[in-house]
């Protein structure tokens, strides 16, 4: 774990948060004509670890979603395909609101950006006074259908969204979590998937220019 240490420490002396000039003039083509203003793509990602001894551990990182105890983070990338938000992990139990509260990423976006995510990350409440965008899926909670125009937008955040999930797949690529972390890698878990997701920045970039 000596090496884990040591690359977190390191990496994270990077500022890995591209300005906007900057992630507009990386904006694959296609997404800037559909979704100019977007500054970072979010989705959460977890990973399975152990059962802990402790009973409160277990409960704190018990993640009804996944069914098991894992460790969660959101994620975040530029369009372009940089992962350029990667915050603390928390046990698998934390929603996605509170994860969004506790990474800091009120303070990263700027007046005028814009947000893409999945319609878990209900959160536009958060952003709405410093006139950042939230764009999700719609709900259907009390409709018993959507409008054309709605379904169309829906699909277009989809095809987009969809980055970020191809990006997190291939953080989960490394063996170390592909198998649920030990006692020991669970302690140093934000430091594995930190590293893990900052070694596919340095990987061919999976977002074509025309995505």
């Amino acid at each position: 774990m000596t090496w884990v240490n040591f690359l977190d420490k390191q990496w994270h002396e990077l500022d890995i948060w591209p300005n906007g000039d900057l992630v507009r003039y990386f904006m694959p083509s296609d997404f800037g004509r559909k979704f100019p203003s977007t500054r970072v793509i979010l989705d959460g990602m977890e990973c399975p670890i152990k059962k802990p001894a402790c009973p409160l551990a277990q409960q704190t990182t018990f993640s009804t979603y996944k069914n098991r105890n894992t460790l969660k983070v959101v994620v975040g990338s530029s369009p372009g395909g940089l992962i350029s938000h990667i915050p603390e992990s928390y046990g698998g139990s934390a929603s996605d609101r509170q994860l969004v509260e506790r990474s800091g990423l009120t303070k990263k976006c700027e007046a005028g950006d814009s947000i893409m995510a999945d319609r878990g990350f209900n959160v536009q409440d958060m952003f709405a006074t410093r006139d950042i965008t939230v764009n999700i899926p719609t709900f259907m909670k009390n409709k018993n259908q959507l409008s054309a125009m709605t379904v169309v937008k829906d699909k277009k955040i989809a095809s987009k969204r969809i980055h970020i999930e191809r990006l997190i797949g291939l953080a989960k690529t490394y063996k170390i979590l592909q198998e649920p972390m030990n006692t020991t890698e669970t302690a140093l878990g934000s430091e594995i998937i930190f590293i893990c997701c900052m070694l596919c920045n340095f990987r061919t970039c999976i977002v074509p220019r025309n995505a």
